[in-house]
């Protein structure tokens, strides 16, 4: 299997960014975006498509087993996670059992797979992204529980789905109403959110109603773009729709 990985890089303290073209071939069908980089930065002296030497492409890693959401990226301008991410996927190619044989139906010529930074984050090198506002928006939205709480067995569904989230940001990519340093949280916000109001009293929602409105309740316009990209396939839908009805609905009646 050969590929060309199209890279969106810059350098630290860059504005300029440029796009560098990586032949990349393998055996392995089982091959991630996240293998195939970590290979390209180990194999010594690798050359791009114009015969010129590929510096260490700068990325982000953690668990490399979706868990973590470092390695959020553009992939062919979609965001999603490089260790998530099969090249056979990418190549067209159609997966006929759960091992490591695949179809090998040969494209007509090389695939080209483009590799970008998040856009609504500061990029920092690479592909490598500044996504700390994500941190300041919990905070912003007081995600935290002040003392030991229990969770009613109707609510734990809930409390544990919203408690997978990764915090990878690509929500965030594919919301329409989010921006950093906008008012709007997204679901990266209301996700936590959501774990806590399942063992939040009345009082303690009542309390945080006005971050709820003011930070997410107003800003989402409801496309549920961030359940199409979310990694973790959360339920947002009902996610945000229990929350809404926990500290919007309730309250008002």
């Amino acid at each position: 299997m050969k590929v060309i990985f199209d890279i969106t890089r810059r350098k630290y303290a860059s504005k300029e960014s440029y796009q560098q073209r990586i032949p990349f071939e393998t055996e392995d069908c089982n091959e991630t975006v996240a293998t195939a980089l970590l290979k390209i930065n180990t194999a010594g002296i690798y050359y791009d498509e114009d015969g010129k030497p590929v510096e260490q492409i700068q990325w982000e890693a953690g668990c490399l087993q979706k868990k973590c959401g470092a390695c959020a990226m553009l992939i062919n301008g979609y965001p999603g996670l490089a260790c998530d991410t099969f090249l056979w996927e990418l190549c067209g190619r159609k997966r006929i059992d759960g091992a490591t044989r695949r179809e090998l139906r040969k494209p007509r010529r090389t695939p080209v797979v483009t590799l970008a930074p998040l856009s609504k984050f500061p990029v920092i090198s690479d592909l490598v992204t500044d996504r700390s506002v994500m941190f300041s928006n919990l905070k912003t939205l007081q995600v935290w529980g002040l003392e030991l709480a229990e969770i009613k067995e109707k609510d734990l569904d809930q409390a544990y789905d919203a408690s997978r989230c990764l915090q990878c940001g690509c929500c965030l990519e594919a919301c329409p109403n989010f921006y950093p340093g906008g008012a709007f949280c997204g679901a990266a916000g209301f996700a936590p959110e959501a774990r806590l109001l399942s063992t939040y009293s009345a009082e303690e929602k009542a309390q945080i109603q006005s971050l709820y409105r003011d930070h997410v309740y107003e800003g989402c316009g409801k496309s549920l773009a961030c359940a199409k990209v979310c990694p973790a396939q959360l339920d947002l839908d009902r996610l945000m729709s229990r929350s809404n009805a926990a500290i919007i609905w309730r309250r008002k009646r």
